[in-house]
Order: structure tokens, then C-alpha cells, then sequence
């Protein structure tokens, strides 16, 4: 079981700030986590080969096909700022 002190620290580095009721409900959620992978890491894989992704070889996925895009007015409508019909950011190099 994860210590308080242990989910204060991880609270710390994701920028969190946990009431007493949090900390005690991630306490225990983040606990059963860690024991669900303990128990997984004892599961005997040793006859599964190694696989690239978890969809079977045939891919199951549609095929793709084109169809027309969002209008121009409708993508920028919820941009901060738009210029020449474009999104307008801040520059990134000074």
C-alpha cells in the first residue's frame, strides 16, 4: 500500500493539489493499481511470442476513403486569433 507521503510526491510532480479526502482516495486507487501490475508480472508469458501491436495480423480496420473536410470559416471559428484566413500563433523562436 502506497504511503502518504509516497502519493503527496506524485501529487507534487503532476502539479496536484489533494484535499485530505483525495489523498486518501488516491491512496488506495493507486495502491490497487500497483497490485493489479504485481499480479500480472506473475503471469507466465514465457510460450506467447512477442507481438509488434495487439490487432490481429489481418487489420480490421476500414479502408480508408476520402470525403470532404470541415469548412474553413468552421475550423477557425473557435481560434483565439485567425490572420489571411490561417490560425494565428505566437511565434515559437525569439
Amino acid at each position: 500500500m502506497l504511503t502518504r507521503e509516497e502519493v503527496l510526491h506524485i501529487a507534487r510532480l503532476a502539479r496536484l493539489e489533494l484535499t485530505e479526502a483525495e489523498i486518501e482516495q488516491y491512496r488506495e486507487q493507486l495502491s490497487a493499481v500497483l497490485e493489479y501490475f504485481a499480479r500480472l508480472s506473475q503471469v507466465d508469458t514465457s510460450g506467447i511470442p512477442p507481438t509488434a501491436s495487439v490487432l490481429p495480423p489481418r487489420s480490421v480496420l476500414r479502408p480508408d476513403q476520402p470525403r470532404p473536410g470541415l469548412p474553413r470559416e468552421k475550423l477557425l471559428a473557435n481560434a483565439p486569433e485567425t490572420e489571411d484566413g490561417q490560425f494565428k500563433v505566437p511565434p515559437v523562436l525569439p
